[in-house]
């Protein structure tokens, strides 16, 4: 794409924000669309933030981490990080971009898309990852990925805010986990991409691609599948602001990617395979 607009290319490392600016980091999708309100880019790479720091603490994730760095990534031996086994490279497949698209996109930049299907929505959601974000005076402040995101495209950025990195607490790194993804076609966009984590008897499920933002509701292990399908449809009504006026299918999303009764019926149908194997897999205890 030729953005014709734009007519600066500037490090974001010591330069001031201004209006008509956008931070560029992969570019996969800013330089794919038009952008006829941006004047200069802003390089996100001069920053020089080293991708991956892994403590005993738990993960950073720089935003300008590829989703193919992501991927290659394991834990340290001796971590007991099951949920790090083998997710992380799950939800950047779950993109369905080519090995182009997955060694330049970045993890900061899917998420601040915020487009329902961002599978690092997914993760760093469910793995209840702390957002840092870097005002344009550079104070910082800390934001749950699981609230950051508000809506299909919309999130909690201000003027000129940059997303400096998500963390990924140790704590939530030892639960077991399970995935399910779900799409109209074998190579097709995310229509439901559930993920699950259990702890001590308990399983947290966050559901995204088929609603406009992360949804998350707790339930028991042993949950009847009627109980699971209850907690699920209360929790997407109240998360997308829906009642019951909507019908069932409140909260799902309806487009060319699914209709909303599929998608919460595939919903459901990944929560009882998730738990299940949660459940089979004993390593919750």
């Amino acid at each position: 794409m030729d953005l014709a607009t734009v007519t600066k290319f500037a490090p974001a490392s010591g330069t001031v924000w201004r209006d008509g600016d956008a931070y560029l980091g992969g570019g996969t999708w800013l330089l794919s669309v038009p952008q006829p309100r941006t004047t200069r880019l802003l390089d996100l790479t001069t920053f020089n933030w080293p991708p991956l720091t892994e403590t005993a603490d738990g993960l950073e994730i720089a935003a300008t981490c590829t989703l193919a760095e992501l991927a290659r990534w394991r834990p340290a031996p001796g971590r007991n990080w099951p949920a790090a086994a083998g997710l992380p490279a799950k939800c950047c497949d779950a993109l369905l971009g080519s090995f182009k698209v997955q060694n330049v996109a970045t993890v900061g930049g899917n998420i601040c898309l915020s487009l329902p299907a961002g599978p690092m929505i997914a993760l760093a959601a469910a793995m209840d990852a702390i957002a840092t974000i870097l005002s344009p005076a550079g104070a910082a402040r800390a934001v749950p990925v699981a609230d950051f995101v508000t809506g299909e495209g919309r999130n909690g950025l201000r003027p000129g805010d940059l997303l400096r990195s998500v963390f990924l607490p140790a704590a939530t790194l030892r639960r077991s986990a399970a995935s399910r993804q779900v799409s109209l076609t074998p190579v097709g966009r995310s229509a439901v991409l559930l993920i699950g984590t259990a702890d001590a008897g308990q399983v947290v499920l966050t559901l995204t691609a088929a609603v406009p933002r992360p949804v998350q509701v707790r339930l028991p292990l042993d949950s009847s599948h009627n109980g699971i399908a209850s907690c699920l449809d209360e929790a997407v009504a109240a998360a997308t602001g829906d009642d019951a006026t909507g019908g069932r299918d409140a909260g799902y999303l309806d487009d060319v990617h699914g209709s909303a009764a599929w998608r919460r019926v595939m919903s459901q149908r990944a929560a009882v395979e998730i738990l299940a194997e949660l459940k089979g897999t004993g390593r919750h205890r």
